[in-house]
């Protein structure tokens, strides 16, 4: 269900802004309406502040977890500036791992050149001597050697991998030198050299690491420091978009509360000097902030409904009437008693792991949705792809691959007719019944179509003697039903009848194809079952013949694969696919409306 909230308008002095925006964030009851925000250049940098500080902590969570963590390095010392000394840490660590893989290719290209001193070739160059070293191709050296001889002096050092490095030498500096091959320049150091130079960065990193390792302890104060910048980055958007009156020395805010906590709101303002206050309740004007209140099975399926959009304040909160569709449909799709199991255990894992809040959700759902795939894969005796019924062929199980299809199309149908019914139920309560009378008729029209027409296409056994297709009760229904549906769209009878009929026409495309979207249950359901017997026939066959060890070495990694990419495949199918169902097909036909405004009262950020 939607909670109700109350409304509120303040008053109050300029300069006592910060002050009462303090006092409501300390009773956190209260969202404040921010509305045509534009930042300028201080809350800019409050922004940009606190980005650097979010992607700190994100960067010194990810350090902790990393090999480079070591938990012996202990916390900083109170009252030091953890982030500057972060960000300081951070900037050497990624030169120094610059300079090391500078060093480390240097290292590997040089290495074929062996071993020998920067400080002699200088030597050399002193007395007149030059080095110039090159590469080349060996065929390339092979057919120029003797031509390069007659005007150099040249020595091969190396001639491995099909590459020649050799280096020629002149007498002059500036000697101009034509050869086809490539001039390689002279390192500060050879690759020994190099790689001693590495390890030693090597160990000023692991220092500085240790420093990281302090930081990462420490990082509650650069939270504290985000806190800080949230809450004043939150006051500055809030004075900013305040409505100021007399020459700016008025503020006039809009604010909401939960109706059922208003009282404490109403006592924290009475106490507050200097402040008025008018509490009303929204109108359907109001762009009114929605908080979903559930019991516990609806409350873990807002996870769900929270991807689309939560409900318009004042129209009604679906998640109790989905839940149970979904959880449902969910089972139909994976269709696996054995996928199922792992499902649920994959979700208690996960349970037992998380804090409360997102997760723990998450992993209700999983365990809910788990357990629905388990019943229902039991019900149709698919564990694994093994089909149960030849193990246990005393009992009946259903038989999915040829009675289910127009079982998803009547699953359809009666979701699509509940929603009709929450639709009608929610024009009643909000317009008065009057105004509900073309959704009535319209529900009166299919509901007397699926009994008379629907039913017997099913089994002839469903079928209800005296209200069949040409039956007069179904003529007398649905001459009532078309009657509510073309007379009572407007106070003017001719556009009554031709709204009426306007309505008709997209409700009866609309509603054909949204039936049948629901074989997407049948489609989804059977495919995943012939892939886990497929993955089955192909772990035998290839084991058909060997021994028990050989088939167990066999067997057991194809299943493993097969039905791992089998699970994952079709659990995303299952969450997606009766999301679409609930989403598209049944909010569409109970009238849902969005809302685009969650309630966030103001709280103290480090105590979320």
């Amino acid at each position: 269900m939607i909670a109700k909230m109350s409304k509120y308008d303040f008053v109050l002095y300029a300069g006592q802004s910060d002050d009462f925006i303090e006092r409501l964030r300390e009773l956190g009851l209260v969202e404040i309406t921010v509305r045509g925000w534009e930042a300028d250049d201080s809350e800019r940098r409050l922004v940009s502040e606190l980005d650097a500080r979010l992607k700190a902590v994100e960067a010194l969570r990810q350090f902790r977890s990393g090999d480079e963590y070591s938990p012996e390095a202990g916390v900083l010392p109170q009252g030091g500036d953890v982030f500057a000394l972060y960000t300081r840490t951070a900037q050497q660590i990624a030169d120094l791992k610059t300079e090391t893989a500078r060093l480390a290719k240097l290292a590997e290209d040089w290495r074929a050149w062996g071993a020998f001193s920067p400080a002699a070739v200088e030597g050399l160059a002193d007395a007149g001597v030059y080095l110039r070293f090159f590469t080349t191709p060996k065929s390339t050296f092979d057919k120029n050697i003797d031509e390069w001889s007659r005007h150099y002096d040249i020595e091969v050092v190396n001639d491995a991998d099909g590459t020649v490095r050799f280096v020629a030498i002149v007498r002059s500096a500036d000697a101009g030198i034509s050869l086809d091959a490539m001039e390689a320049k002279l390192p500060q150091c050879d690759s020994a050299g190099a790689e001693s130079e590495s390890e030693r960065l090597r160990g000023e990193i692991a220092k500085l690491n240790a420093v990281m390792s302090q930081c990462a302890d420490s990082s509650a104060a650069i939270e504290a420091e985000c806190a800080e910048l949230k809450e004043r980055l939150q006051n500055a958007r809030i004075k900013t978009s305040a409505q100021r009156e007399a020459d700016g020395m008025l503020l006039v805010m809009e604010g909401w509360a939960e109706k059922e906590s208003s009282h404490k709101v109403d006592a924290m303002l009475e106490q507050y000097p200097d402040v008025v206050y008018i509490k009303s309740d929204p109108t359907p004007e109001d762009e009114t902030p929605v908080k979903l209140k559930n019991d516990r099975f609806s409350r873990m399926f807002e996870l769900i409904g929270s991807i689309y959009a939560l409900p318009k304040y004042g129209t009604m909160d679906l998640t109790p009437f989905f839940a149970p569709f979904y959880m449902l449909f969910f089972g139909i799709c994976l269709n696996d008693a054995g996928y199922g199991l792992v499902l649920m255990i994959a979700g208690l894992v996960l349970l037992l792991k998380s804090k409360p809040g997102t997760m723990k959700n998450a992993a209700k759902l999983t365990l809910l949705c788990g357990g629905a795939t388990v019943l229902f894969g039991g019900f149709c005796g698919s564990f694994f792809g093994v089909n149960l019924s030849e193990y246990f062929p005393g009992v009946h199980f259903y038989d999915f691959q040829n009675r289910f299809f127009s079982m998803a199309l009547a699953l359809g149908v009666v979701q699509i007719l509940f929603g009709m019914i929450l639709k009608i139920i929610l024009i009643t309560s909000t317009a008065g019944i009057v105004k509900a009378l073309p959704s009535i008729g319209w529900f009166t029209v299919v509901a007397a179509a699926c009994l008379a027409m629907g039913l017997p296409m099913m089994d002839e056994s469903l079928a209800i003697p005296w209200f069949g297709s040409s039956s007069p009760a179904f003529y007398a229904v649905l001459g009532a039903g078309a009657a509510m549906m073309l007379l009572f769209n407007s106070k003017n009878p001719l556009l009554s009848i031709g709204s009426g009929l306007w309505d008709t026409y997209n409700n009866v495309t609309g509603i054909l194809s949204d039936v049948l979207s629901y074989i997407r249950l049948f489609a989804i359901g059977l495919s995943g079952g012939v892939l886990a017997l497929v993955f089955n026939s192909l772990a035998a066959g290839f084991a058909e013949g060997s021994g028990i060890v050989m088939k167990i070495i066999i067997m057991v990694p194809i299943l493993l694969v097969g039905h791992g990419i089998n699970l994952f495949m079709s659990a995303i199918s299952s969450l997606v696919h009766p999301m679409r169902l609930t989403f598209v097909e049944f909010y569409k036909n109970a009238g849902f409306e969005m809302s685009n405004r969650v309630f966030d009262p103001l709280r103290k950020q480090n105590d979320k």
